[in-house]
């Protein structure tokens, strides 16, 4: 549905008159029913590669194009959910009236709209905060009252800019179940994020971005599981674990919690064995994910 072909970006800064490449040769599809992630350090380019979506600026070179439409015709004929990294709401309006207002712009129709505003809201625990002004709210219900901006209309694509930035842990575990909802057949969510653990959970492929340049896509596919990754597991007692996860050390000073390296698919089994034996599991994590070390390896390459 959305189409990078050779995309560059160059800014001329004002004083100097330099040439600057914020994006550089990015090529990239994605596809309807996808949500995807982009991740990259500051100046990565993330920004840019945003703004040039949204049609708020033209590329260099190369070509964007949302449903075979240019960028900016499509997202002025049929609109886009997007929540800015920085949310910036009059303070002096309450959060119903906040929403009212995007939902006027969403299009959403008039006999529709407060029930649509009280769904959003609902959803997103802002409810409780209804007599509240803007300028009121703490920043992670600011934050929940821009994501309920993204989501008001019925749009096919959906652009969500550091979305858990600010949300407590209680609200950036929900985030999950949300973009779970927002993942339609019909539909694209493209999430950027500094947070690899989140974008490795929601997303069906990572794009990676360094200095302007694709670096590498990081598929979630069942494909992408074959790959031995560290994990670091505990269990109560002393369990033969050695014998069922070959290659598993205990770890110095820590009873009952061992290190291994290993495929999700033997370790599964490994654990299964255990658990048939009577062993008991108390935690079970990655030490880095996989899209945490190909990041690690690009970015550092």
């Amino acid at each position: 549905m959305i189409r990078f072909e050779g995309v560059s970006k160059t800014y001329t800064t004002l004083v100097t008159r330099k040439k600057v490449a914020a994006l550089a040769d990015f090529s990239l599809e994605l596809n309807r029913g996808e949500v995807v992630g982009i991740a990259g350090p500051n100046g990565a380019g993330k920004s840019t590669l945003i703004s040039l979506l949204l049609g708020f600026l033209k590329p260099t070179a190369g070509q964007v194009s949302i449903d075979g439409m240019t960028a900016r015709d499509y997202v002025e004929s049929r609109g886009v959910g997007y929540l800015t990294e920085l949310v910036n709401v009059p303070g002096h309006l309450k959060v119903p009236d906040a929403l009212g207002r995007i939902a006027v712009l969403a299009g959403i129709p008039r006999n529709q709209r407060a029930t649509a505003v009280l769904d959003v809201m609902t959803r997103l625990g802002l409810d409780e905060h209804a007599s509240k002004r803007v300028k009121q709210l703490s920043k992670g219900n600011l934050q929940r009252l821009g994501l309920g901006q993204a989501m008001l209309g019925d749009f096919e694509v959906m652009v969500l800019d550091e979305p858990t930035h600010g949300l407590d842990p209680v609200w950036t575990a929900r985030f999950r179940d949300i973009v779970r909802e927002l993942r339609r057949p019909d539909r694209v969510v493209l999430i950027a994020s500094h947070n690899l653990d989140e974008l490795e959970a929601l997303s069906d492929k990572v794009a990676i971005l360094d200095r302007g340049r694709l670096q590498q896509v990081v598929s979630s596919t069942a494909e992408s599981h074959i790959d031995a990754i560290n994990w670091r597991i505990v269990f109560e007692g002393e369990p033969d674990v050695a014998a069922k996860l070959h290659g598993a050390s205990p770890v110095e000073g820590r009873p009952g919690s061992w290190r291994v390296t290993m495929t999700r698919a033997d370790l599964s089994r490994g654990l299964g064995e255990l658990l048939r034996d009577g062993a008991v599991l108390v935690e079970c994590t990655p030490e880095q994910g996989r899209l945490s070390s190909a990041f690690h390896e690009a970015v550092g390459r």
